[in-house]
């Protein structure tokens, strides 16, 4: 079904809430020089200019300003009644975009593809995977429906799901006394040189915070920023990498790794949605199966409890 609302306005609200006709233009993966196009011609079509050029993008003009919402509660309720068409026979249909954390990919795609296609086969699920930061920032964007993401300790926002609480872990190489015990306590992890994610990552904020009250001073020596670079460092001997206790070890015979504790890094993978994207049947369907579905192959693949 082509869209109610004509795409020039569609490319109108994205330029205005990104403030850049580049990144406008990578959301909807189309040349820079279209998106300007639709905007030269919407400006023309009003009689006056929408944004002000600045050096760091663009801006709304005054007369932007003022129509920017109305567009946008017009493109809400245009997305609501192509939806309601849609599913006018009860059957969920149309694009669900999904972002996964990289280590949940093996766990999870399969059993998600195979239930949905099963149970929706109208649903066309369009899958991406990112680190948590890369996935958040997609979804503030609008540039997909809803993603798996980390938080540092317990869930905080009422807008997200809860799927699982894990807890870091040091990797080091097999074999190494420092990561053959099941537990490491955090102040011994003073003098040991670390492989972490760089800012703005949570995890590595939140080390930061943490070695700075306990008085404790980390040596991080290199910065990596997917689990499968820190990983392939600590094997290489680079140092040790702190990573989120999921499953990241399946398979890797190389590396061995040690439950952080005194005290527990508490992390949760949460289910997040975007306020960019409507909300649709297939989309409550999606949402509504994975946090069904999730918890358990999470559980049941996280790393093992000290002692287990």
């Amino acid at each position: 079904m082509q869209p109610i609302l004509e795409l020039k306005w569609l490319v109108f609200t994205k330029v205005a809430e990104l403030g850049s006709l580049t990144r406008a233009a990578t959301v909807f993966d189309v040349p820079q020089s279209m998106i300007s196009r639709h905007v030269a011609q919407l400006e023309r079509e009003c009689g006056t200019r929408l944004f002000r050029r600045t050096g760091r993008g663009v801006v709304l003009t005054e007369f932007g300003e003022q129509i920017y919402p109305r567009i946008l509660a017009l493109i809400a309720e245009a997305d609501q009644i192509a939806d309601d068409i849609r599913v006018s026979g009860g059957t969920p249909m149309g694009e669900v975009r999904v972002g996964l954390l990289p280590t949940t990919v093996p766990v999870l795609v399969s059993v998600l593809f195979t239930q949905i296609r099963n149970r929706f086969p109208r649903i066309k699920l369009h899958l991406s995977e990112g680190a948590s930061p890369q996935l958040e920032e997609q979804l503030r964007e609008g540039r997909m429906d809803m993603a798996l993401l980390l938080r540092e300790g317990p869930v905080s926002n009422a807008g997200e799901s809860l799927l699982a609480q894990v807890f870091p872990r040091l990797v080091g190489l097999r074999g190494d006394p420092v990561v053959e015990g099941p537990t490491i306590a955090f102040g011994a992890l003073q003098g040991l040189p670390l492989v972490v994610p760089s800012y703005p990552h949570s995890l590595r904020t939140r080390l930061d915070a943490l070695s700075e009250a306990r008085g404790i001073k980390l040596d991080m020596v290199v910065e990596a920023d997917s689990i499968r670079l820190q990983h392939e460092i600590a094997a290489a001997g680079g140092g040790y990498a702190i990573t989120a206790g999921l499953f990241e070890l399946s398979g890797d015979n190389r590396l061995a790794s040690a439950r952080i504790v005194e005290p527990e890094l508490l992390r949760s993978v949460v289910l997040a949605t975007t306020l960019r994207r409507p909300h649709t049947m297939a989309t409550r369907e999606v949402y509504r199966l994975i946090t069904q579905t999730v918890p358990d192959l999470l559980l049941g693949q996280a790393a093992p409890a000290p002692g287990a």
